[in-house]
């Protein structure tokens, strides 16, 4: 059996301040000062507020396990949030389900994700030199709300100005038509593709120093688990305002 298709969200977000997370890899620490920042901007905003975090919160840095406990607790008060899901999620899932070999995902940095359950990548392949058993044992030991809360990640949230993915779309099709792959994978037809967008896309899942910005994109993924900048961005009443922890 393969994948179940993910939730696609439609909201309209006009009169919801909104705080879009570029790729947290598992940077526990930056994704709370983020949050803190949000909630100290939120403070002279009105309402109701959401927070969307883009995907990617496991792999490459430390806490990919603390990052998973905190999201699935409560939002912080006055705020709603929203996790879309990225490759890397989607990665664990394949190789928990059978799909991925385990050296294709400790290619991805989930040697990282492991070592934050209490799991040690180098030393596991010793004490089962069956790769059956090693896979058998791993797939037991991480926690199932965890791969509960990954298999139920929406993969798109889709508003009448913006829309919030991972990696971005096919420019060449309508929303309604995208690949879950493209939305998690795509980027160089995404990228540097000259057809006009439907609307602002903002995503993250391409790597950049700085936030890239363009007339009808916005990349948040400014490398949080190397660089230690984890960029937010905020959307409201028509305007972008960026900031990094």
């Amino acid at each position: 059996m393969g994948r179940q298709p993910r939730p696609r969200l439609t909201l309209d977000i006009a009169e919801i301040p909104t705080y879009a997370i570029g790729d947290i890899h598992g940077r526990y620490d930056l994704l709370l000062k983020a949050e803190e920042a949000i909630l100290q901007d939120g403070t002279r905003l009105p309402g109701q507020k959401l927070i969307v975090t883009l995907g990617d919160y496991i792999d490459r840095g430390p806490e990919s396990a603390q990052v998973i406990t905190h999201l699935m607790e409560p939002p912080p008060d006055g705020f709603d949030r929203i996790c879309l899901a990225g490759n890397h999620e989607i990665a664990m899932l394949d190789y928990v389900d059978g799909w991925l070999p385990y050296d294709d995902w400790m290619r991805m940095g989930s040697a990282e994700s492991l070592k934050s359950y209490g799991l040690d990548p180098e030393h596991l392949p010793l004490v089962f030199p069956s790769g059956a058993q090693l896979d058998a044992f791993l797939r037991q030991s991480l926690p199932h709300t965890h791969i509960d809360f990954m298999r139920a990640l929406p993969i798109m949230l889709d508003t009448p100005s913006v829309l919030f993915v991972h990696a971005g779309i096919d420019p060449m099709l309508p929303l309604s038509a995208q690949t879950e792959e493209d939305l998690v994978l795509i980027r160089h037809r995404f990228l540097e593709s000259r057809v006009p967008l439907p609307k602002l896309v903002v995503h993250g899942h391409t790597p950049s120093d700085e936030p890239d910005i363009r007339p009808r994109r916005l990349n948040l993924d400014t490398r949080a688990f190397r660089s230690g900048r984890l960029t937010v961005a905020r959307f409201w009443q028509g305007r972008v305002h960026l900031f990094s922890t």
